[in-house]
């Protein structure tokens, strides 16, 4: 269909609210949210009311002089985004789809408040402060690539591992739940990966229904969850004295969430931190941005003509392309200091394992320790190639 400056457009029905810079619209129907600058959601104003596109065009070049106002390619994005229901009175042909089934709504929004309030977020930064100083005061705390072998069975380490870290992403997630409940919000469980982490991740698409503020609980609630169980580790391991199997688990919980926290501080991936950062700043999609901003000095990076940046967001760009870097010298540090040495150490005491007789107990350790293996990288290529939602 054709798109004039004489058309007249019907919209499908829009909330709009006001954000840190701009403005968040929500198509109610799909569940779908942009963020768009003033001259935008004045133009949407304007086409509710039923002004052709000219007159629009008109208005909105006196109002804003220094804006580059150009009705058709506006409207052409409005098609493209499908909040275009009729254009001269002809239906734009579009599928609309359904919001997702609301998730944990059996779950009081009481419940979600007990532990996320006012009170228990300054709670929890206290609680971070107190985990710093405890480790301060006791280097033996600090985590060691060495806890991961609690036992000389190589297997048993992975499944003691594998159970634990199961536990803690789970705990993770249900604390962002419980944050979205207090707003009483729905919240959906999906899986995803972290590099090379498989990982289960809560939709958190809601929090654009929340002013900015309210968002950060959402964000942090995972992490705080996590920093009240390692006070709770740290503390039991202080009580227990000597090397035990109690203390050894404590330890492994420890390091497990010490090495998910820094991965928070890896800005290349959309972390929580990543989104709290961008919620902090008013400035999303600062990844594509910024990603486009390095291309500068890294030219095999992927360029993304979908994103363009805001007026007056270059100096958030650079400092999160700062972050970005930093992030990459982080995962690299893992690597180097946890990784590789774990790696090294359990495959150089299994491996030669397979080599003993089928009887041997030690040969089943190693063959269902490579089992896990290939099994997490299948698990790894899943959530690699499985459609991510943009």
């Amino acid at each position: 269909m054709d798109i004039t400056l004489q058309s007249h457009l019907t919209l499908y029905p829009l909330s709009i609210r006001e954000d840190k810079k701009h403005y968040i619209v929500e198509e109610p129907v799909s569940g779908d949210f942009f963020e768009m600058p003033a001259v935008s959601v004045d133009a949407i104003h304007l086409i509710n009311r039923g002004e052709p596109l000219d007159n629009i065009e008109r208005e909105l070049q006196a109002t804003y002089p220094d804006e580059d106002v150009a009705l058709i390619p506006f409207v052409e994005q409005l098609v493209d985004l499908g909040l275009v229901k009729e254009v001269d009175g002809e239906t734009v042909p579009l599928t609309k789809q359904e919001p997702l089934p609301s998730g944990f709504t059996w779950l009081a929004a009481s419940v979600g408040r007990f532990f996320f309030n006012r009170f228990t977020m300054k709670l929890y930064i206290v609680i971070v402060l107190v985990n710093l100083w405890l480790m301060f005061m006791n280097p033996q705390l600090v985590p060691a690539y060495q806890d991961l072998f609690l036992f000389d069975a190589m297997t048993l380490n992975m499944l003691l591992y594998m159970g634990i870290s199961l536990l803690l992403v789970l705990m993770h997630e249900f604390a962002h739940i419980l944050a979205v409940r207090s707003y009483d919000l729905p919240a959906t469980l999906d899986v995803g990966r972290r590099l090379f982490l498989v990982v289960f991740e809560t939709d958190l698409t809601c929090a654009w229904k929340l002013a900015p503020q309210q968002r950060n609980r959402l964000y942090l609630a995972g992490i705080c969850f996590e920093q009240v169980m390692v006070l709770i580790a740290l503390v039991i391991q202080l009580a227990v004295s000597g090397s035990t199997l109690v203390s050894g688990i404590f330890a492994l919980v420890v390091l497990d969430i010490f090495i998910k926290t820094i991965y928070q501080c890896c800005f290349y991936m959309k972390t929580d931190l990543y989104y709290l950062f961008e919620n902090m700043t008013g400035s999303y999609n600062l990844m594509e941005n910024s990603q486009q901003y390095l291309r500068k000095w890294i030219p095999f990076m992927k360029q993304d003509s979908t994103t363009e940046a805001f007026a007056g967001e270059a100096t958030t760009i650079r400092l999160y392309a700062l972050f970005y870097s930093i992030g990459l010298l982080l995962t690299f540090g893992v690597f180097l200091f946890y990784f590789i040495p774990q790696a090294v150490y359990a495959y150089a005491e299994t491996l030669p394992e397979l080599l003993d007789p089928v009887g041997n107990p030690l040969f089943w350790d190693a063959a269902v320790f490579v089992g896990q293996t290939v099994l997490l990288g299948g698990l790894y290529i899943y959530a690699w190639r499985k459609p991510r939602a943009s």
